[in-house]
């Protein structure tokens, strides 16, 4: 459904005194995701997880690399491109807060999409949207309202639903119950999963919450510096991580302390500012199983075995005896 090939999203920024740096914040991500899955990107802030997402959706320019979206190549768009691409993939944003116009009844919040892309006019369109506030869980009295009289939850029913509206067979959800109160989060999270069920939807669930991954999604990649080091399904990679950084990320998820797992040191330090990569293996300098004159000097290659992967010299050279 979802085909990333090398994907780079790099940046000019300046510094002081006019001097130009590039800020690579995807940097050759290959990724694979199948028709009616729920697949699962995570990493810290910082990483490039939420810019992949943008790119894949053309709301960050594409430097370099290959997308595809339903089989068919979507790197550079013409205009009937962007449209077609537009029904078949949306996006969820992280604050339901700010991605409604306080300014418009969710009536037109919801309808925005369907006015640009089909013909439905006047109670028809109205019908329509009143028919995917149903889906979503809101009666047809949120019509008339503004954002402001809504809550978080009831907030980003509204978002889901104006995702929803082109029918399309991609969402990506970028953080979409971070922005919540803890007791609203479930109740998302089970319509979510639910959505899907009933309506074959692709996800693309990008997040720094585990548990809620874990939950969700059948298979993860762990990002980390603009760089996918490791992916796998979702419960063999939460039993069994292989980098050090998804050991460390799931080190830091709470358990009773009767079943803390194995799992490695403890992630140390700040990720690194892209704009000044390390040499070597991105994750060296935080990295417990560092290897001097190895990972400091060059990068890791991708060792596959099935559908699992992970960038890490460790594991190559064991793929090497």
């Amino acid at each position: 459904m979802l085909a990333l090939d090398g994907l780079k999203v790099h940046f000019d920024v300046s510094r002081r005194r006019g001097e130009k740096v590039v800020v690579k914040a995807v940097d050759g991500v290959t990724l694979r995701l199948r028709k009616g899955e729920a697949f699962g990107l995570v990493g810290e802030s910082g990483s490039g997880k939420s810019t992949i997402g943008k790119a894949a959706l053309h709301l960050v320019p594409i430097t370099g690399g290959r997308l595809e979206i339903g089989g068919e190549e979507m790197t550079r768009l013409d205009r009937r491109a962007e449209r077609r691409l537009r029904r078949t993939a949306q996006m969820i944003f992280q604050d339901p807060h700010s991605a409604l116009n306080p300014r418009m009844t969710i009536l037109r919040s919801v309808a925005e999409p369907l006015v640009l892309h089909t013909p439905l006019r006047g109670a028809a369109l109205t019908a329509r949207v009143a028919a995917l506030l149903e889906i979503v869980g809101l009666s047809r009295q949120f019509l008339y309202r503004y954002p402001h009289e809504l809550s978080g939850g009831q907030k980003q029913r509204v978002c889901i639903a104006r995702a929803i509206a082109l029918e399309p067979e991609l969402l990506i959800l970028d953080e979409p119950t971070s922005a919540l109160d803890v007791s609203v989060q479930s109740q998302i999270l089970e319509f979510l999963k639910k959505l899907q069920a009933d309506l074959g939807l692709t996800y693309l669930f990008i997040s720094h919450n585990l548990a809620v991954v874990r939950y969700l999604c059948r298979r993860v990649a762990v990002m980390y510096l603009g760089v996918i080091v490791e992916e796998g399904e979702t419960e063999a990679l939460f039993s069994n991580p292989r980098h050090p950084y998804t050991q460390a990320l799931l080190k830091a998820v709470p358990y009773p302390q009767a079943v803390q797992p194995d799992r490695g040191s403890p992630l140390q330090g700040d990720i690194p500012s892209p704009v000044d990569l390390p040499p070597g293996c991105r994750f060296h300098k935080r990295c417990p199983a560092f290897i001097p004159g190895v990972c400091d000097r060059h990068e890791p290659p991708q060792v596959r075995d099935g559908d699992a992967m992970v960038r890490c010299h460790l594991f190559a050279d064991a793929a090497r005896t």
